[in-house]
């Protein structure tokens, strides 16, 4: 029988704080008695699964907190990990009507955290969600550990189907686990709410499987044996590896990719940052924010973000820029990293960078920053070749093509969801898209 893995001690994750810690129970009440409870409430628009977040919140008012975690999982399975992820200044915390009254807005998502935290600890998530239905004998092959694939597979488990998840790397989870800063969420509470899932019963997870387009070797499996074998598949590919900039000096030691240097932060205890005094992270988006605050947070005494445009052309949310700021992450604006330099024993030591309008470089004296390492936050390229395998599965500017309502490809067995079809949004999105997927399945095999 599969297991979890058990990471080791010495991450340097785990000398990062959380950031929103739990809430007590007297917190949590004192902070649900604020709610109004609107009728017509934005929250609940501003939630991609939709969760009744004033009905939840009335809940842990009054001292029901199981009920609460019923309301928020009947919408959202991963609703633990998305009460800690979500960037919930943006979706339902900016929509509190308190916004607009210059109040401070409910803390929707540390309330989620609890209610989900709580009940799970004591009672496990079998017994807060919709009772098990009867085997069907229906398989479902899901391609990929991620969010989306987890979610989905517990929603098969409970119609009755057979989930199989397949995973290339040893470590389940996808970006959940390996790509969230650990402010945030540390890897072990991913994992922890992934066996949850796998507890439902009828969720296998194959580890150190990977699905190829084409004959398949050892620890391979192959999309043209999915396709035999099972029901239906679920394409959770996720993105692929850190785009690179193809400068020159780029290839060595001290350049990483940022997603690469935030698994390791999270999940290699052989990684240190000794020596490591100025680091740079090249990029705009919240993978370079949340790169750079992690290396703030571990101690590196200057951190710098070098983008391209201007702050305002950042796709990064404004609430992290500001939060890695208050603990002295830098911005460096309107520039262009053009080659990296090192030493004669080949050490990075620092970067050269021109003056940039609109994106581009223009003419001028090449100015000099000195540091010890390097992020690239510049985007990930695609991890969709495994598409191929399916045919009449479509690929178009790196992700899969679906039709939105059902998120079904254009193979009759095949539906996708999560980071390789919307191009890298939030978990929540990831969730939504596999609720709809399997409420699109269940309709192909034979259920409601």
């Amino acid at each position: 029988m599969y297991q979890l893995p058990v990471l080791p001690d010495g991450r340097l994750e785990q000398r990062i704080k959380d950031y929103k810690p739990a809430y007590s129970p007297g917190e949590a009440v004192t902070e649900a008695n604020r709610c109004l409870y609107c009728v017509d409430a934005p929250c609940v628009k501003a939630c991609p699964t939709g969760i009744d977040i004033p009905n939840f919140i009335h809940k842990i008012s009054t001292a029901n907190v199981a009920g609460a975690a019923r309301t928020i999982l009947k919408e959202n399975l991963l609703g633990t990990s998305c009460a800690r992820v979500c960037p919930v200044e943006v979706l339902c915390v900016g929509a509190c009507v308190y916004n607009a009254w210059g109040r401070e807005p409910i803390a929707i998502g540390r309330l989620q955290r609890f209610a989900t935290e709580t009940a799970i600890a004591s009672q496990g998530l079998a017994k807060l969600v919709t009772a098990k239905k009867a085997p069907t004998g229906k398989k479902v092959a899901l391609v990929g550990a991620g969010p989306a694939s987890v979610a989905a597979a517990g929603l098969l488990a409970l119609e009755g189907h057979r989930a199989v998840i397949f995973e290339k790397k040893a470590v389940p989870g996808g970006l959940n686990t390996l790509g969230i800063a650990p402010y945030k969420q540390s890897a072990n509470q991913a994992l922890e709410e992934i066996r949850h899932v796998l507890a439902l019963g009828d969720v296998e997870l194959k580890a150190g499987v990977e699905v190829v387009a084409g004959a398949a070797g050892a620890g391979q499996a192959s999309g043209e044996s999915l396709l035999k074998d099972y029901d239906a598949v679920f394409l959770g590919l996720g993105l692929g590896p850190d785009s690179a900039l193809g400068a020159s000096g780029e290839q060595g030691a001290g350049v990483y990719g940022a997603v690469e240097l935030i698994e390791r932060i999270k999940v290699d205890p052989k990684l240190v940052l000794n020596g490591v005094k100025r680091a740079v992270v090249v990029g705009g988006g919240n993978t370079a924010i949340d790169i750079a605050h992690e290396l703030k947070l571990l101690g590196v005494a200057d951190v710098a973000m070098v983008y391209r445009r201007g702050e305002q052309d950042m796709s990064g949310y404004a609430h992290e820029l500001t939060h890695a700021r208050k603990h002295g992450v830098r911005l460096v604006e309107q520039r262009v990293v053009t080659a990296f330099t090192r030493g004669a024993d080949g050490k990075l030591t620092g970067l050269t960078m021109a003056r940039a309008e609109n994106g581009k470089p223009v003419a001028g004296e090449p100015e000099a920053l000195s540091c010890e390492l390097v992020a690239l936050a510049i985007g990930q390229a695609t991890g969709t070749a495994v598409a191929k395998a399916f045919p009449g599965v479509q690929v178009e500017k790196g992700s899969v093509v679906v039709d939105p309502k059902t998120q079904r490809t254009g193979h009759p067995k095949v539906w996708s969801g999560g980071d390789c079809v919307n191009g890298g949004k939030e978990v929540v999105n990831a969730v939504q898209e596999a609720k709809l997927a399997v409420r699109d399945m269940l309709r192909a095999l034979g259920g409601k």
